[in-house]
C-alpha cells in the first residue's frame, strides 16, 4: 500500500516540478534609464518601453506606454513613447497611412499636454516633423528636418543618453546607400562607441552600433557589440538577431546560424511573424554558405507551413519570397527556377522583381533566351513604376537584376563579348550601393555572377571578379568555389 502511494504521488510531483520548470524566465531587456516629469510610479514601465523600442520590440513597447499614460494621463511623453512605436526608422519608409495617422493622433495629445522641460518638449517636437504635412511633404526632407532637430537636441544637452543615442539613430536611418564613404554611419558610430564603454547593459547603444558597422568598411568595428547584444536583452528577439548582421557581413556562417535559431523560437513564441522569417531569411543564407542544404531546406518547409503571411508587409513578403529562391539559385536548380511563381498581388514591387528575376536567370541558364528577355521586360516595367514612385533605391537594385538577366540570356544567345559587359555593368553599379537592413545581400551578387561568366573565357578576369565578391561578402560558398576553379584553370593554361 506504501507503494502504491508513493507511485501514485510521483506524477504529481512531477508535474508540480515540471510547472516549477516551464515558468517564464525573467524579463531581460537591458538597462535604459528615461527620467520624465511624469508620475515617479511609472518611470519603471517608462523606461521599460523605451527599452523594448531600442530593440525593435514594437507592439509590446506600445503595450508598456499605454500602461503609463493609463496610470499617468497627464504624462505626455507616455504618448511620444507611442508615436515612437509607429516610426520605423531602418526598414518601414517612408511610414504607412496607418501608422501616420497612429502617430499623428499620439502627437497631437503630446504636444497639448506639453512636455514639462526643455528635453522632453524637443523629443516630441522633433518627433512630430516626422510626421507633420506628411501628405504635402516628402518623407525624405521629413527625415532630414528630425535628424537636424535631434542633432540640436543632442548637442545642447552633450551628457543626456538618450538624446545622444536617438540621434545616433536618426543618423543611421537617414544614411544613404550611395554614399560608399559611410559618413553617417561613421558619426553615428563615433557617439556610441564611447557610450558602449560606459553603459554596457544599454541595449539600444549596441544595437545601433551593429547598424551602422552593418557595412563591409566596418563591420569589424562591429564585432564586439555583435557578441554582446544577445547577452544583454535576450527577450527581445530581434537582439538575439542582430549581431547576425555583422557575422554575415564577416562570414561567420556558424555564428549567424546560432544567432537566428535563438531569434527565430522566440519570435514564434512571442507570436511576432516579421522578425521570425527576418531570422529564417538569414539562417537560410548562412546553411547555404556552409552547404548545409538539407537544414536550409528545412528552414524552407516550415515557412510553407505557415498560414495568413501578410505578403504586403515588406519584412514578411521579402523573406517570404527569398527563401525558397535562394535555395533554388544558390544550388542552381535552374529548371526549377523557371517554375518559380509571383507572390501575391500584395507585394511590393521590389518583392515581386525578385521571383522575376530568379525566373529569368532559370529560362537564360537553360538555354531559353526569348523567355528569359520577357522577364527582362517586366522587370523593366517594375522599375519604372518604382522610379515614377519615387523609389530609387529599389529601382536601382531592379535595374541592377534586370541586367543580369539580360547579360545571362544575351549569353544564351551566343553573345559572350556583350554578355560580359553587361553583367560587369550590373556589378559595378552593385558595388557602389549598400544593401538595406532587411536584406542579407543580394541573392546571388552581381561580381559573383561575372566570376562565374568569365570562367569559361578567361579564368585570370574570372579570379580577379570572385576576388572582388570575396572581398564584398567574405565566405560566400559560390564565390570560393570559382575562385578555385579559377585558379586551378590558370593552372593548366
Amino acid at each position: 500500500m506504501k507503494t502504491a502511494l508513493i507511485l501514485a504521488f510521483l506524477p504529481l510531483a512531477f508535474a508540480a516540478a515540471q510547472e516549477l520548470h516551464d515558468h517564464p524566465s525573467p524579463e531581460k531587456l537591458g538597462i535604459v534609464s528615461f527620467p520624465v516629469s511624469c508620475r515617479p510610479e511609472v518611470q519603471a514601465q517608462f523606461n521599460r518601453g523605451v527599452a523594448l523600442l531600442h530593440s525593435f520590440t514594437y507592439k509590446e513597447a506600445g503595450e508598456a506606454f499605454q500602461s503609463v499614460a493609463q496610470q499617468d494621463p497627464h504624462c505626455a511623453m507616455a504618448h511620444w513613447g507611442k508615436a515612437m512605436t509607429h516610426y520605423h526608422q531602418l526598414w518601414d519608409l517612408p511610414p504607412s497611412s496607418e501608422d501616420t495617422a497612429a502617430a499623428r493622433q499620439e502627437l497631437n495629445q503630446a504636444l497639448r499636454l506639453g512636455g514639462t522641460s526643455e528635453r522632453e518638449r524637443g523629443f516630441i517636437q522633433a518627433l512630430n516633423l516626422v510626421f507633420q504635412d506628411a501628405s504635402t511633404v516628402p518623407y525624405s526632407t521629413r527625415a532630414l528636418r528630425y535628424e537636424a532637430a535631434m542633432r540640436q537636441l543632442a548637442s545642447s544637452m552633450p551628457k543626456d543618453v538618450e538624446t545622444q543615442i536617438f540621434y545616433a539613430l536618426a543618423l543611421v536611418s537617414n544614411a544613404s546607400p550611395y554614399d560608399r564613404e559611410h559618413v553617417k554611419q561613421k558619426e553615428a558610430a563615433s557617439l556610441l562607441e564611447p557610450l558602449f564603454r560606459s553603459f554596457p547593459d544599454h541595449p539600444g547603444i549596441p544595437h545601433y552600433f551593429i547598424h551602422a558597422c552593418d557595412n563591409q568598411e566596418l563591420a569589424p568595428r562591429g564585432l564586439a557589440a555583435a557578441k554582446t547584444y544577445a547577452h544583454i536583452a535576450p527577450s527581445a528577439p530581434h537582439a538575439l538577431h542582430m549581431p547576425s548582421h555583422i557575422f554575415t557581413r564577416l562570414g561567420l556562417w556558424s555564428d549567424s546560424i546560432t544567432s537566428n535559431l535563438d531569434a527565430r523560437d522566440a519570435a514564434l513564441h512571442q507570436g511576432d511573424t516579421g522578425e521570425a522569417l527576418h531570422a529564417m531569411d538569414y539562417l537560410v543564407y548562412a546553411y547555404l554558405q556552409k552547404g548545409d542544404d538539407e537544414d536550409a531546406a528545412l528552414v524552407i518547409k516550415q515557412l510553407q507551413k505557415m498560414d495568413n503571411l501578410r505578403i504586403g508587409d515588406f519584412k514578411i513578403g521579402y523573406a517570404a519570397t527569398a527563401m525558397p529562391i535562394r535555395y533554388i539559385i544558390e544550388r542552381q536548380k535552374w529548371s526549377d527556377a523557371e517554375n518559380i511563381r509571383n507572390p501575391s498581388e500584395s507585394a511590393q514591387p521590389y518583392v515581386v522583381a525578385t521571383a522575376v528575376w530568379a525566373r529569368g536567370l532559370g529560362f537564360a541558364h537553360t538555354g531559353n533566351a526569348r523567355a528569359a528577355d520577357q522577364e527582362a521586360e517586366t522587370l523593366r516595367q517594375l522599375e519604372d513604376r518604382l522610379r515614377s514612385s519615387g523609389n530609387l533605391y529599389w529601382a536601382t537594385q531592379v535595374d541592377i537584376m534586370k541586367r543580369e538577366v539580360m547579360g545571362w540570356s544575351t549569353q544564351a544567345a551566343n553573345e559572350p563579348e556583350k554578355a560580359i559587359a553587361i553583367l560587369r555593368s550590373a556589378a559595378d553599379e552593385e558595388d557602389g550601393i549598400e544593401k538595406l537592413p532587411v536584406t542579407p545581400g543580394p541573392i546571388i551578387p552581381a561580381r559573383e555572377q561575372l566570376g562565374e561568366l568569365l570562367l569559361e573565357t578567361d579564368p585570370k578576369a574570372a579570379s580577379e571578379a570572385f576576388a572582388t565578391a570575396l572581398v564584398n561578402a567574405p565566405g560566400r560558398r559560390r564565390a570560393l568555389q570559382g575562385a578555385a576553379k579559377a585558379a586551378a584553370r590558370q593552372g593548366t593554361q
